[in-house]
């Protein structure tokens, strides 16, 4: 089978010899056809990558916000004042926890509705000087008329509404910075009990924008459907008086996909998507730069071929090289991607079409990796807790058995399993919904006292800690801790399905008495069961 370099070399000597009348009337027709077309496909495949990216931060935040409110809601007990302090109190670490786990938050909130309590408001934190939340004075909200939503749109929309919202970019009146903000209501039986959200510095958004570029003048902004533009990367739309904001063109409003509009004298082609957060990303390039100079690459291609004809042969199979090796590349790595393989190297990153094809291909690849990742990861995550699982623990116990074989320095580690006591008692009397929160409260002790350590759950209501490094050094104060921090949540719950009544069974790694890991697993497992004997009062077996 001849090659693609020796078919293209064949094809173009042919044609221009026979027929350069005929070839010049075809790329006269294609190239002018196809210009628009091709561009508008580099503008949406660009668009579409944009929108991928923009979108998963907004999912992340949507995500972080809405198990926020989920818990929050969860955690609710009471409607006094005393009952909201505590439920407040609470809500503060978890929010803490939460949120230094999304990128760009500049603010969080939890506001409670003062139509509930006007004594217990909630509480606001802010990163103004991105060194650390601090909390901030809480916007007094009696003082404002809540069903009017044009006031504390961030409170009184997601009020009326009953739904979670993404308010566009506006300027926070206490920092001074030009924020998004997601806002989810919080119910409470039926009752709105108040709103939980977080503000996202539109740094973090622009940042996203002006990655995306193309030719020399073409760029992203992002707007509205009724082409109010929010961000523009050559605009400072937030220094901006009302007056002095630049007049968009009506297309950028249309509902049409793929636009044609002129601005500032200078004719665009544009394609728009919408986002999660209600905005449009719109990358736009001047039409000069998608036509190129044609007609001299015309009169080029003519010229070319009348005086070059004898020697184009060798000429098109040295220059095609130049296009099918990368193309092979391209290639090569696609069925490598088909067969699973996402290691690969494309080095070609020339300024045409075969270049960001090239670099389209390795960013695609690159978010398939992620998110196929991402879901290996989930497969060994409990879904109630969090915590890692059965499966997870028996893959950390092959490590370390792997470990073992292999090295000649004898391991220094620790095994602790902890099994909930009275589950079935609560699940029984109260329901598995208070007995999902008495293992959730369980589960969270352990990983706050071991936490750098991992945790799994490895049962029902069996959980594991496989301690190495700084927490095995700590083990004997890490135990006490525990017990300290038990004693703790027993006494300060409110209901029985809030304490956590553990028992545990800690013990080392001793390669004098341990042939294997699992060993070491099972002497903990005893040494917990016995433990239980002894707590319950009955007789060692």
């Amino acid at each position: 089978m001849r090659s693609l370099r020796t078919r293209f070399t064949l094809l173009t000597v042919c044609a221009i010899a026979i027929a350069i009348a005929v070839v010049t009337l075809q790329c006269v027709a294609f190239i002018r056809s196809s210009e628009k077309a091709e561009s508008q496909q580099l503008l949406l495949l660009l668009c579409e990558t944009g929108e991928r990216n923009l979108d998963y931060y907004f999912e992340d935040v949507q995500k972080s916000v809405g198990e926020i409110a989920a818990h929050v809601e969860q955690d609710l007990n009471g409607l006094d004042d005393e009952s909201l302090r505590k439920h407040v109190d609470r809500m503060e670490q978890y929010f803490d926890d939460a949120v230094h786990r999304t990128d760009g938050v500049l603010t969080y909130y939890y506001r409670i509705n003062p139509e509930i309590s006007g004594a217990v408001k909630g509480f606001w934190y802010t990163d103004a000087n991105k060194k650390g939340f601090e909390k901030h004075a809480i916007t007094d909200i009696s003082l404002y008329d809540t069903d009017d939503t044009s006031n504390l749109v961030w409170f009184t929309v997601p009020k009326n509404t009953g739904e979670p919202v993404w308010l566009p970019p506006y300027v926070t009146e206490n920092l001074d910075a030009r924020v998004i903000s997601y806002n989810v209501p919080v119910y409470w039986k039926g009752q709105f009990i108040g709103v939980v959200g977080m503000e996202i510095d539109c740094s973090t958004m622009a940042e996203q924008v002006d990655s995306i570029k193309l030719y020399d003048n073409g760029y992203a902004f992002l707007n509205d459907d009724e082409g109010n533009i929010f961000y523009h990367p050559r605009i400072n739309i937030a220094q901006l008086d009302e007056e002095d904001m630049p007049v968009a063109p009506d297309e950028l409003g249309g509902t049409s996909t793929f636009l044609h509009y002129t601005y500032d004298g200078v004719e665009k082609h544009a394609v728009w998507l919408p986002l999660k957060n209600g905005m449009r990303l719109t990358v736009a390039v001047p039409v000069s730069e998608t036509n190129g100079d044609w007609a001299k690459l015309i009169g080029g291609i003519v010229l070319a071929s009348i005086l070059v004809l004898a020697l184009l042969s060798l000429f098109t199979s040295l220059y095609t090289r130049r296009i099918t090796k990368p193309l092979e590349d391209l290639t090569a790595a696609a069925e490598q991607a088909n067969a699973g393989n996402y290691d690969f190297d494309l080095d070609y990153d020339g300024d045409d079409e075969v270049g960001r094809l090239t670099t389209t291909f390795k960013v695609l690849t690159n978010h398939m990796k992620s998110h196929i990742d991402e879901l290996s990861e989930r497969v060994y995550v409990d879904a109630l807790t969090s915590a890692k699982n059965r499966r997870a623990f028996a893959d950390a116990i092959d490590a370390l058995q792997a470990h073992m074989n292999d090295e000649e320095t004898p391991l220094e580690f620790a095994i602790g399993v902890f099994d909930c006591d009275n589950l079935k008692l609560i699940n029984d009397q109260y329901g598995h919904e208070k007995g999902d929160v008495y293992l959730k409260t369980a589960c969270h002790l352990i990983c706050k006292v071991f936490q750098h350590s991992p945790v799994f759950r490895t049962g029902g209501d069996e959980f594991a800690v496989i301690m190495r490094g700084e927490d095995f050094e700590n083990r004997d104060a890490l135990v006490e801790r525990f017990d300290e921090m038990n004693e703790e949540i027993n006494l300060s719950a409110m209901n029985e399905w809030e304490q956590a009544h553990i028992t545990k069974g800690l013990v080392t790694f001793d390669p004098h008495v341990d042939h294997f890991v699992i060993d070491t697993v099972r002497r903990a497992d005893s040494t917990m069961y016995a433990n239980k004997r002894k707590r319950k009062g009955l007789a060692p077996e």
